[in-house]
């Protein structure tokens, strides 16, 4: 009985961080929405991940932790995240939105608690209880009924709609990886070291392919205004660099389904916020949307307590 008492309250404070991180990746696709006609999406990219390079190196240099030093494997894990969690989510993110708009794109990111749990079962073989698969499929229930009510005419597309449904969808696909490939460096590295050389990595794949297609230009950084480089600084020091090390150690902690189920919360955040700050309307379907989500969440979320309780 102790046992179960100490392992719920024990996960609530890493509830609590990922609730967190979900608000702020919630805001993510309207500030790269602000950025989609200034920046090219390699440029936008590129800059969002210099600035998060930036934040994550004060931050070690400010907390006294010095870098630690990978071997020859951990470089290789380390090297497959930067690709697939920072360069090609985020060409796929950036471009997705040339095509798409912001509530059309989180609709599809609302199916990563889906694509997360599912892999997790068929490559690691990760046990999904009914009570998980149940919660997983809620979540993703719910988000969606958020992001339908909020604007059914906001989810309408051109001809070249699929195209961007196409490379928000690869954005499912590359968190997948970055979320499920982390295990052992988390583990061994720890999620602060593990964050920052993924994100070094893909920044450093991001600032060359820019070069090499010539879309760095210190003209368009020159006519930037505010809106867009509040939004960088958002998307780059919020939205990466501490968003990124709240989700990777919630993963340490609780695991990648469990911590992927949080993402559902993005589109209710954005639905609050708007309803808080831009007097926009909070339907009951949305408040219904909202309730399936939390109670997606705390399903996928409570099968642990019981397996507590047994002692094992």
């Amino acid at each position: 009985m102790n046992t179960c008492a100490q392992t719920t309250s024990s996960d609530v404070p890493v509830y609590l961080k990922l609730a967190a991180v979900t608000m702020i990746w919630g805001g993510t696709f309207v500030a790269g929405r602000f950025l989609a006609d200034s920046l090219t999406p390699l440029f936008a990219a590129s800059l969002r991940f210099l600035l998060a390079s930036v934040a994550l190196l004060l931050f070690l240099l400010l907390a006294r932790v010095p870098l630690a030093k990978p071997n020859l494997k951990q470089w290789l894990q380390l090297g497959l995240l930067g690709f697939f969690g920072i360069f090609f989510y985020n060409l796929c993110f950036f471009y997705g939105l040339h095509y798409i708009n912001a509530s059309r794109a989180s609709l599809i990111v609302a199916l990563n608690p889906a694509v997360i749990g599912l892999a997790s079962w068929l490559v690691f073989k990760e046990h999904l209880s009914r009570a998980k698969v149940a919660g997983i499929a809620i979540c993703v229930t719910g988000a969606s009924l958020v992001i339908v009510s909020r604007n059914p005419q906001l989810l309408a597309g051109n001809a070249d709609a699929w195209i961007g449904d196409l490379l928000i969808f690869g954005c499912v696909l590359g968190w997948g990886v970055y979320s499920l490939c982390s295990k052992d460096l988390n583990q061994s590295l720890g999620p602060v070291q593990t964050v920052t050389y993924s994100i070094l990595l893909g920044t450093a794949m991001l600032w060359v392919t820019s070069a090499v297609r010539g879309e760095l230009s210190v003209d368009v950084l020159l006519n930037l205004g505010p809106q867009q480089w509040l939004s960088l600084m958002y998307l780059g020091v919020l939205g990466s660099a501490l968003a990124y090390i709240g989700y990777y150690d919630g993963i340490r902690q609780i695991g990648a389904t469990r911590s992927g189920v949080f993402i559902a919360l993005n589109p209710l955040t954005a639905v609050i916020l708007g309803a808080l700050l831009l007097d926009e309307q909070l339907t009951l379907t949305m408040c219904l949307g909202g309730g399936l989500i939390l109670a997606g969440i705390f399903l996928c979320n409570k099968p642990l307590a019981r397996v507590g309780k047994k002692g094992i």
